[in-house]
């Protein structure tokens, strides 16, 4: 099946939607593998939106130069969380080309996964379309690879570097119409732990 990637703008407008997510991490100091899940929800932000100007105007970049973004909502869970403990959170993101074809550029976010600070990240699409993200933190260094073998399923690969050594995999299936996705606030543990949140 043809996926309309084209740009960075495309790639995340075939990310939204609702996403059932399952990773596996494996903790390299501890060399130790854990499994958890999450509900994601991904909404595209219009490049007119005042969340997208004021997270511009927040890292020092022209908001001129946005083409777009998305707010992320997140609730998961993984194996060794203590008894009701649970991830949850939000983030809205803007997109800031660096070159003509749109492949390339900084993406701005009012706060990190890793660490929930405002954070600047920088794209570049590959050559098969995958979407390499670098995001450097106080304390640490993440790089994700996301691509799309079908338009309903997303795979991501990341490495974190610093503090926290982990690398992971997870593997995003798109809830479609009709299939009763709980909402990623009530996302139920058994649902999740099953096999990350954004």
């Amino acid at each position: 099946m043809s996926i309309p990637i084209v740009d960075a703008l495309s790639f995340f407008r075939l990310s939204c939607g609702r996403w059932r997510s399952q990773r596996t991490s494996h903790h390299l100091l501890h060399r130790r593998a854990e499994a958890g899940g999450s509900m994601i929800e991904v909404v595209e932000v219009e490049v007119s939106d005042p969340r997208l100007q004021a997270i511009a105007a927040l890292h020092g970049q022209d908001p001129a130069g946005l083409v777009g973004g998305c707010q992320v909502r997140w609730s998961g869970s993984m194996a060794w969380d203590k008894a009701g403990e649970a991830h949850q959170g939000e983030s809205v993101f803007g997109l800031i080309p660096t070159d003509d074809a749109g492949r390339e550029g900084l993406l701005l976010r009012d706060r990190g996964y890793a660490e929930t600070a405002p954070v600047a990240g920088h794209f570049c699409m590959d050559e098969r379309d995958g979407l390499l993200l670098t995001t450097a933190y106080e304390t640490m260094t993440s790089l994700e690879r996301f691509w799309f073998p079908h338009p309903n399923l997303r795979l991501r690969t990341s490495t974190v570097e610093g503090l926290s050594n982990t690398a992971s995999f997870c593997m995003e299936s798109r809830c479609l119409e009709g299939e009763g996705a709980t909402a990623p606030a009530e996302a139920p543990r058994e649902a999740l732990v099953s096999a990350f949140g954004w």
